[in-house]
Formats: C-alpha cells, structure tokens, sequence
C-alpha cells in the first residue's frame, strides 16, 4: 500500500429486503432513498471513488440502472454472504483503503464520514480497521467502518461463522485479536445509539426518515446530525414515531445472546 491509500467507500443495496421490501427506493425529497442516500455519501471530501455493491439477483436489475444512470459505479455480488460481496467489489475496484456504509443510512452524516476516515489515516499504517460502532456513539444509521483490504482479505478467507459471513465485518472486531483496531466517538461524550434510531428497517422508520428529509433538506442538503437533532427535539411528534423500534437491530440481537451465553458458561463452571 502507498503512502497515499486508494479509498473506496462500499454501499451494500438490494430490494430483497425481509422486513421492509424495496426500502432503497422508497421515494425521499423528490428522488428515490438511495440516490439520496448516495448524495449524502458524496459530501464527503473521500466520496473519489464510490460503488454500491449489489446482488445478481434479477429484482436489483432497478438498483443498477438507478445508480448507473446517476453516474455511481455498481458491482454485482452474492446475495447473502456480504463479505464475500464486499472482498470482491474492493478488488474489482483495486481499493487500499475499504470504507463501509449500508444504504439503509439514508441520514449519515458526511462530517462523521470524514472523521472516522481522517482518523484510520491518522493512524494509517498502524491499524487495520476504525470503526464508530464499538462502542457506538452517535445515533443509529451513522454507521462507518473503515478497513485495509488486507485485512478484509484475511476476514474473507478466515471468517466461516454465519453471522460473520452475513454483516462482512465481525471477524475483524470480534474473532481475530491480532486485528488492530480503533473507535471513533463523539467528541462530546454523548452517547445517543440508543436513544435515536435513524436507520431504516420498518415503515416507522421511514416515516421518521421522510419527515427529518421534508423539513431539512431544502433549506439544507447538507443538514448535519445535530441539526437533526435540534429538529426532533422540537418535534417529539416525529421523534416518537419509531421509539419502539430503537436498539433493535442484529448487532444488539448478537450482543444480548453473547451475555447469555457467557452467563450460561459462568453457571456451568460454577
């Protein structure tokens, strides 16, 4: 790898989603979720070199020729294993540096973007994967993660669980302690991960997603998170919308059943 890394940044997409079918084109301001989505991304001062990584399946025919007319390079992968997807898209795409966002993001916010990024070059050649996620701090659908493509090459050709298969990163985090790894927080001590819940997996959350979208993004396309924030404290009506739905997701799924787990260990031993 060169002193100056090539970075790729990865956005998985498909509309075979279980819970919320065809959520990446649902319409956001005017335009379809991931044309938005992708146009957040772009504010990014890393945004050079973008590929939404999708499947061969036949109904995500719509995703490439979205992205395609809009101008986005898009690779074509296996369906459910997303490491493997991920691998093989940052070396079509001869990637040094692999950046991580899932589509279902559609608030991510660009500054958060750079700033996991400028911190693993900050670090760079001294770690292999930063991330904002262990602990996460800022609120739900800000996820970035950040690694060599080195080291998504060995999680690809080590990594043999389902779940690490499935969320293409666990091996690094969880698996392997000789990864190096970093965490980004808010730089205000803030944890709010679980108090917002701003990514998209169930008609609540889109609803939230749109009406943050209709009441930000024409005064301010490039609105930030705490906007986002100052706006839905001065409309509970709105922040209320999914608040059943917050920390849920696979990864606190994963989390709850590796406590039960140890725990269920600790009484046998006993």
């Amino acid at each position: 790898m060169s002193m100056h890394p090539k970075v790729v940044i990865i956005c998985q997409a498909r509309t075979g989603s279980t819970r919320l079918s065809g959520k990446v084109l649902l319409p956001l301001a005017g335009e379809p979720l991931l044309l938005r989505f992708l146009e957040r991304v772009s504010m990014s001062k890393y945004a050079a070199n973008i590929v939404v990584a999708t499947t061969q399946m036949p109904q995500d025919d719509e995703i490439v020729s979205l992205c395609s007319e809009a101008g986005y390079t898009v690779f074509r992968g296996h369906e459910t294993d997303l490491l493997d997807r991920h691998f093989r898209a940052a070396g079509a795409m001869d990637a040094d540096v692999v950046v991580k966002i899932p589509t279902d993001c559609p608030l991510i916010d660009p500054r958060v973007i750079d700033l996991v990024i400028d911190t693993y070059l900050a670090a760079y050649p001294h770690v292999d994967y930063v991330s904002n996620l262990h602990p996460a701090t800022w609120p739900d659908g800000n996820d970035v993660e950040v690694m060599t493509f080195l080291a998504l090459q060995r999680a690809w050709a080590s990594a043999s669980l389902p779940h690490e298969r499935e969320h293409t990163t666990p091996w690094l985090w969880e698996s392997n302690h000789h990864i190096r790894t970093l965490n980004v927080e808010r730089p205000d001590g803030q944890k709010l991960d679980e108090r917002y819940r701003w990514t998209i997996d169930h008609p609540e959350d889109y609803l939230l997603i749109r009406a943050v979208f209709d009441a930000l993004y024409w005064d301010n396309p490039r609105f930030r998170c705490e906007d986002v924030l100052a706006f839905l404290a001065q409309h509970p009506e709105v922040d209320l919308i999914n608040e059943h739905l917050r920390g849920q997701g696979w990864y606190a799924t994963h989390q709850q059943q590796k406590a039960k787990e140890f725990t269920s260990q600790r009484r046998i031993a006993s």
